[in-house]
């Protein structure tokens, strides 16, 4: 099923107008998530609307918004009183400027979004509007209205689309001399400095997503799928604490030491001619299945060891 559009209105820049649809260009559906339950009956915990000082359940249509002023101070809003103040980005994005893309300080960035014509109109002005940034190698800045509150969002091409970020206000971002002033003024050696960036030299590689593992995601899956076969769990020993404190020059040594011994092409030579296990499409898919009458079943039945499913190893690194 195709995602659904976060927002739908036009694009404008200046008397070019075109219809779009923002759709967020990221995912959380398939981390392992959990639902809270009552330990003695292994029912589901909801949770109720109520008044903070009778305890009794409100009903939806007697909740309204309100701004807190003092204590048990509140002033009303109501939803007629919001939409009146609706701001025209509401329903079109309208393009305010352009800046040199590496102008934009990445603590303002939120998050990314696709931006796409809607329906079969208006697709020779995106395209007018896309080519138009791309030749000009900038990033447009404009407003779009979402989750009734305005937010400014950047625009940049993306293949025949445009990526669109969120980016956060000034008073959204906080300083960092308040943080930073206390770090002391140390002098590096050049020897210190030298051994560093053999080590950088030593891991340095291409950008490639694909390579990254979720550890975390891929020890719960293996936990549920351990829980659901009926597997007895190991006791699990303290981890080592760090050792004695050495020497900074030493440790810099030992790194580099132990990089040239991991190195791509090392590990190149020692995995040639195995094959590497294919990483799973997506993490839902490494859970056993069950579900309906089968999980009622198999709830009453007494459990038989079932062989779980692997998390995906990260693919090796490219030799060189």
């Amino acid at each position: 099923m195709a995602p659904r559009a976060n927002w739908k209105g036009f694009l404008r820049l200046s008397l070019v107008t075109c219809p779009v649809a923002l759709y967020p260009a990221t995912s959380d559906t398939e981390k392992v998530s959990f639902n809270q339950i009552n330990r003695k009956t292994g029912h589901r915990i909801k949770y109720a609307k109520v008044d903070a000082d009778t305890g009794e359940e409100v009903a939806n249509e007697d909740i309204v918004k309100g701004y807190k002023v003092d204590t048990d101070t509140y002033i009303e809003m109501s939803k007629d009183e919001l939409d009146d103040i609706a701001l025209e980005s509401t329903h079109t994005i309208e393009i305010d400027e352009f800046v040199p893309r590496t102008e934009i300080d990445r603590r303002y960035l939120i998050r990314p979004y696709y931006l796409v014509p809607d329906g079969k109109v208006g697709h020779d002005a995106f395209a007018v509007i896309r080519e138009t940034i791309r030749s000009m190698d900038k990033v447009a800045i404009g407003r779009v209205a979402l989750t009734n509150r305005e937010h400014i969002i950047s625009l940049e091409p993306l293949g025949k689309g445009l990526m669109g970020t969120l980016l956060r206000y000034p008073y959204e971002v906080r300083g960092e001399k308040e943080y930073f002033d206390d770090i002391q003024d140390v002098k590096i050696t050049k020897d210190m400095l030298d051994l560093a960036k053999h080590i950088v030299e030593q891991k340095s590689g291409e950008f490639e997503p694909d390579k990254f593992e979720d550890h975390y995601e891929s020890a719960l899956i293996d936990l549920i799928n351990k829980k659901r076969a009926g597997i007895r769990l190991p006791a699990k020993t303290a981890p080592k604490t760090g050792g004695n404190v050495i020497n900074l020059m030493d440790a810099l040594k030992k790194s580099l030491a132990n990089e040239r011994q991991s190195a791509p092409g090392e590990k190149a030579k020692e995995t040639k001619g195995k094959k590497p296990r294919k990483a799973a499409t997506g993490q839902r898919e490494m859970l056993l299945p069950i579900s309906g009458k089968r999980a009622a079943k198999a709830a009453q039945e007494p459990k038989k060891a079932e062989r779980p499913v692997r998390a995906p190893a990260a693919r090796s690194k490219k030799a060189g």
